[in-house]
C-alpha cells in the first residue's frame, strides 16, 4: 500500500500535473476563441480546434527561443532525474524546430486529455454525492443520479484519476527527454567531448607524474648524497642541482595549471621537447649517475607532439634509473631509422645485496604504464625489462602520427 500511495503524495506528481493543465488551458483558450462552442457538432468543434491548435503550435515552434523556454519550464515542473536530459538551448536546426513542434502538440494533447478527465471525474463524483438521502434538505426523492451505496465509488474515482495524473506526468517527462533533449548527433558530440576531456586530464596527470616525480627523485638523491659525503663543495653543488631541478618542476607545474585553465588565451610557454634533453641529462649527471647520450635526430625533423612526448619518455626512463639504480651509468640512444623514432634507455641492474638506495624492484608502476600509454597514443609500442644484466627501456613510434 505505501508503494501505491507514495506517487500520489510526491511533490513531483503535482508539479507535473500543473504542467499538464497549462497545456489544457491553452487548448481551452483556442477553443473559446475559434471555433467556439455553439456552432456545429461536438466532433466538428473538437476537430477544428485540434487543427487550429496544431497550426498555431507549429508556427510558435519556429521561434528559436521557444525551445529554450519550454526546456526551462520542463526542468522546473517535470522534475527530471538529471537536468542535462532536457536541454535549455534555443533551436538551431530545422530538426530542432520539428522536435519542438512535436513536443508542443504532444504536450497540449496530453494535457487536454488529463484536463477533460479531471472534469469528467469531478462531474461523476458530484453526481454520486447527490444521491438520495445525501442531497440538500427538501430535495425530491430520485433527484440524485445514483443510490447511496455508490458513495464508496467517489474515493475510487479520485484514486484512479490520481494515478492517471502520475502516469501522464511520467509520459510527459519521457516526451520532454525525447523531444527537448539533445539529438543523437548532439549526444554523440557531447560524449566525444567528455572523452577528449578525460584524455586531456589523463595526459596532464602523466605530465605532472613525470615532471614532479623526476624532480623529487633528483632532489632526494642529491640531498642524500650531500649528507653522506659531508663535503661542503659537493653539498654546494648538490644544492645548486636541487635548486635548478625545483625551478624546472615549478615551470612544468605552471604550464600544466595554465592548460587546466579553460579561460587561458593560449599564450602559455611551450612544453619541453627533445631539444631540452641536454639540460635534463645534465641534472642527472649532477646527481652522480654518468650519462652516455646519443641523439641522432636532425633539427626540426620531429613533429611537435612527438618531440614533447619523447622528452617525457626519456625523462621517465632516466628517473627510473636514478630511483632504482642510483650511481649506475645510464645509456640514452635516440635515432630515426626506417621512418620510426627509436628511443633506448638502459642502465645496469644492481647486483643482489648491492646498495641501491633502498628502492624496491621495478614492477611496472605508473611511470612505465604512462610510457606505454604515450607510445600507444603515438601509434607505436614500448617494452621494458631486464636484458643481459641491464634494465632496458625501448620505444618505437612512427614519424607520421596515425600511420
Amino acid at each position: 500500500m505505501p508503494r501505491t500511495l507514495a506517487p500520489l503524495l510526491a511533490g513531483a506528481t503535482y508539479a507535473r500535473w500543473l504542467h499538464l493543465l497549462i497545456g489544457w488551458i491553452f487548448a481551452g483558450v483556442v477553443l473559446m476563441i475559434y471555433p467556439g462552442t455553439n456552432h456545429g457538432s461536438l466532433t466538428r468543434i473538437v476537430t477544428v480546434s485540434a487543427a487550429v491548435d496544431a497550426a498555431l503550435l507549429g508556427l510558435i515552434a519556429l521561434l528559436p527561443a521557444v525551445r529554450r523556454a519550454e526546456g526551462v519550464q520542463a526542468r522546473l515542473l517535470l522534475v527530471p532525474d538529471r537536468e542535462e536530459d532536457i536541454a535549455v538551448e534555443p533551436a538551431r536546426t530545422r530538426a530542432d524546430r520539428w522536435r519542438t513542434a512535436g513536443w508542443l502538440v504532444g504536450r497540449v494533447a496530453l494535457g487536454s486529455a488529463v484536463g477533460f478527465a479531471l472534469v469528467l471525474t469531478l462531474t461523476a463524483c458530484q453526481r454520486l454525492l447527490a444521491g438520495p438521502g445525501l442531497g440538500p434538505a427538501g430535495a425530491r426523492p430520485g433527484q440524485g443520479d445514483a443510490p447511496w451505496w455508490c458513495l464508496p465509488l467517489v474515493p475510487l474515482l479520485l484514486f484512479g484519476y490520481g494515478w492517471l495524473a502520475v502516469c501522464a506526468g511520467r509520459l510527459q517527462l519521457a516526451m520532454a527527454v525525447r523531444l527537448l533533449g539533445p539529438s543523437p548527433a548532439e549526444r554523440l558530440a557531447e560524449a566525444e567531448l567528455r572523452a577528449e576531456r578525460l584524455l586531456e586530464r589523463n595526459r596532464l596527470a602523466r605530465e605532472l607524474h613525470d615532471s614532479i616525480g623526476h624532480a623529487l627523485t633528483v632532489t632526494v638523491i642529491q640531498a642524500g648524497a650531500a649528507r653522506e659525503v659531508g663535503d661542503w663543495a659537493f653539498a654546494a653543488k648538490a644544492l645548486e642541482v636541487i635548486e635548478e631541478t625545483g625551478r624546472q618542476a615549478m615551470d612544468d607545474l605552471e604550464r600544466t595549471l595554465v592548460l587546466l585553465d579553460e579561460t587561458a588565451d593560449g599564450t602559455a610557454a611551450e612544453r619541453p621537447g627533445i631539444e631540452h634533453l641536454p639540460a635534463l641529462l645534465d641534472t642527472v649527471r649532477a646527481g652522480g649517475s654518468p650519462v652516455d647520450a646519443s641523439v641522432e635526430v636532425p633539427p626540426g625533423r620531429l613533429p611537435g607532439v612527438l618531440s614533447r612526448e619523447s622528452y617525457r619518455i626519456v625523462q621517465e626512463g632516466v628517473t627510473n634509473a636514478l630511483k632504482y639504480a642510483p650511481g649506475e651509468p645510464i645509456s640514452v640512444r635516440i635515432a630515426v631509422r626506417d621512418g620510426q623514432l627509436e628511443l633506448h634507455c638502459a642502465n645496469p641492474v644492481p647486483a643482489a645485496g648491492a646498495p641501491a638506495g633502498g628502492a624496491a624492484p621495478r614492477k611496472g608502476g605508473k611511470g612505465l604504464r604512462g610510457i606505454r600509454e604515450r607510445a600507444a597514443l603515438l601509434g607505436g609500442e614500448a617494452t621494458a625489462g631486464p636484458e643481459a644484466g641491464s634494465w632496458v627501456l625501448a620505444v618505437r613510434v612512427p614519424l607520421r602520427l596515425g600511420a
